[in-house]
């Protein structure tokens, strides 16, 4: 009797046993179904990253715009950058001071230059603020050169009119021009050097002759 209840006893452990093992197996594999399933969705939003990164063309490279002189902030035109360098040339580094590009926007509200009065621009003035010299290039709408130029002749005049300016810049600002060449249009206020002149009257020849110079290279450039 006690050795058949021992087999008893002994079969039912076993089964026992078997039963724990299966319980584990299933728990094993249901752990690495999940890990499968982290891994998909890691691989899926990695994907997801990748689709919705910056704009790049076929050949893998960003897009970038296309330069044009009406956007400052990416360069100006070729043309453009060949009337800049040839002032330059014309007047000397030393005699040209405008290191900082205006925008479209900067060049409506300083100017009155708006976007539809005009195929192309350049427009440069200091970054420091007590200094003035300026070159306004515009290629104006054939129908626009006329309210072009008299946009630049209001800006110059009422700077002129402006008894708030530093002193050593109001000769310069007295021999400043509006020039008007077939279907361009250009302001200079040049000749940074001129204020180290001991009289207002050798500002303004000094400036006056930079500004000629600026103009007639500008001229002779768009006749080539």
């Amino acid at each position: 009797m006690k050795k058949i209840t021992l087999l008893l006893c002994m079969g039912a452990l076993a089964l026992t046993l078997a039963g724990c093992g299966k319980d584990k197996d299933e728990s094993s594999g249901g752990s690495g179904s999940a890990e499968s399933s982290t891994e998909e969705s890691s691989n899926t939003e990695e994907s997801s990253e990748e689709s919705s990164s910056p704009a790049a063309d076929e050949s893998g490279a960003e897009s970038v715009p296309e330069e044009g002189g009406s956007d400052a902030a990416q360069g100006w035109s070729e043309e453009m950058e060949g009337l800049k360098a040839a002032v330059i040339e014309a007047v000397g580094q030393d005699g040209y001071w405008p290191d900082m590009a205006m925008d479209a926007e900067m060049a409506e509200t300083y100017y009155g230059l708006k976007a539809d009065m005009y195929e192309d621009y350049l427009a440069e003035r200091p970054m420091i603020s007590n200094n003035v010299d300026e070159l306004v290039i515009v290629r104006a709408k054939e129908d626009k050169v006329d309210e072009v130029e008299a946009a630049l002749n209001a800006y110059r005049e009422a700077n002129v009119s402006d008894t708030m300016q530093y002193p050593q810049n109001l000769g310069k600002i007295q021999a400043s021009q509006v020039e008007k060449s077939g279907q361009y249009v250009i302001f200079v206020q040049l000749g940074g050097y001129a204020i180290d002149s001991e009289s207002e009257e050798e500002v303004i020849r000094l400036c006056q002759e930079a500004n000629q110079k600026a103009v007639e290279a500008i001229q002779n450039k768009l006749g080539e």
